[in-house]
């Protein structure tokens, strides 16, 4: 196998949070490898896979010695029938109630309430795609400070934000409607305007 090797990490950005089943679709892109997890049983279970691609498969089956187990994978909790009928669940529920087309006919609005954030001083960037936002404060003389007691204000304000740093994710449910929005995009000009 020569060339490059295209990998995407779907764990976040997949099933459905750009609009699409994979962020990878969203931008036409056709990875060797995919990553996923979490929204893969809508999180009710723990669960990952690797999707491959028939050039990944083919190298690996092609070259394998004779009756060798070719793509061995696995691990002790592999294939659990909880977490699988949990997937199984999740995929249903994401086909027949349209979420993937509901994030992206709702990603408009998010981005553009999140976008309206700008004019405070206590954010340095803003940036977003689907519904997927990420919003960095200006650091303080002890990098990390204002991430970490922005992510307890929000708590305290009924909203959790993941906050690495003084970066954090935005990350609305795939349900969520346009007053779920306003909520979450008061909350953190209320709380972030007092640092």
């Amino acid at each position: 196998m020569n060339g490059i090797l295209l990998v995407f990490d779907e764990v976040i950005c997949g099933f459905g949070r750009t609009g699409k089943a994979f962020a990878s679709q969203s931008f036409n892109v056709v990875p060797d490898m995919i990553t996923m997890a979490k929204a893969l049983t809508n999180g009710a279970q723990p669960m990952g896979a690797v999707a491959v691609s028939e050039r990944i498969y083919s190298t690996v089956v092609d070259n394998a010695p004779p009756a060798a187990v070719e793509l061995l994978h696995g691990y002790t909790y592999s294939a659990h029938p909880a977490a699988c009928a949990a997937g199984i669940a999740a995929l249903d529920i994401y086909e027949r109630e349209g979420l993937f087309d509901r994030a992206a006919s709702m990603s408009p609005y998010f981005l553009e309430r999140l976008f309206d954030l700008k004019d405070l001083k206590q954010i340095s960037d803003i940036r977003g795609y689907g519904l997927l936002g990420g919003i960095d404060l200006a650091p303080t003389e002890r990098p990390g400070q204002r991430g970490t007691e922005a992510q307890k204000k929000l708590f305290a304000a009924g909203m959790h934000v993941k906050f690495t740093g003084d970066s954090g994710i935005i990350a609305p449910a795939l349900i969520a409607e346009k007053k779920h929005i306003d909520e979450m995009c008061k909350a953190l000009r209320e709380v972030i305007s007092r640092f």
